[in-house]
């Protein structure tokens, strides 16, 4: 039965996001409505399968199914997230090369990246909350700075994502 779940879960995260970080509260809800993890390790399991070769939903998908079930688990989730991109993608890919130029699709695409932003942010917020406000009724003071840190050095500095990762977590050791 938690093959199934983690299977139909992780699809359900594939059909209900666009990718990368929009996939964020969507695994979050799966996984903490089923008990798989706990908030903190949902955080940690996204910091981990960011830093990690592969897509944002596969990594997760993978350490989710892995801490759930095994390695079985990890191989259902796994393939879970990754059946809705795929059908979607050779259904869209052959509609879109047949509607290239249509003023509806065109208005469409417009209207999926607001939503998309919305989505980011509402992930951001909800990682915010964890990382932020531990739980403790303490603000968390130095993650608020390795976060503002890190954001500078992204933007600013032009890091790769990797890399400012790997400073992040330098900064992490550095002070505690």
């Amino acid at each position: 039965m938690t093959y199934l779940r983690l299977f139909l879960s992780f699809m359900k995260i594939g059909f209900c996001s666009f990718g990368g970080m929009t996939m964020i509260p969507v695994i979050n809800d799966e996984v903490l409505k089923y008990g798989w993890m706990t908030a903190s390790e949902v955080m940690d399991i996204v910091a981990v399968a960011e830093m990690t070769p592969g897509s944002l939903g596969i990594n997760c998908a993978t350490f989710v199914g892995l801490r759930a079930a095994g390695i079985s688990g990890a191989l259902c989730a796994s393939l879970g997230v990754m059946m809705p991109s795929l059908t979607l993608s050779m259904a869209a890919a052959h509609f879109i090369f047949r509607l290239k130029g249509n003023k509806f699709l065109e208005s469409a695409m417009r209207g999926v990246r607001p939503a998309s932003m919305g989505m980011l942010a509402a992930a951001a917020v909800t990682l915010g909350i964890t990382t932020f406000l531990p739980g403790n009724g303490m603000i968390a003071w130095k993650q608020i700075g390795i976060a503002l840190i890190s954001g500078s050095v992204l933007i600013k500095g032009k890091f790769s994502i990797p890399k400012t990762i790997l400073f992040a977590a330098v900064l992490g050791l550095i002070l505690g």
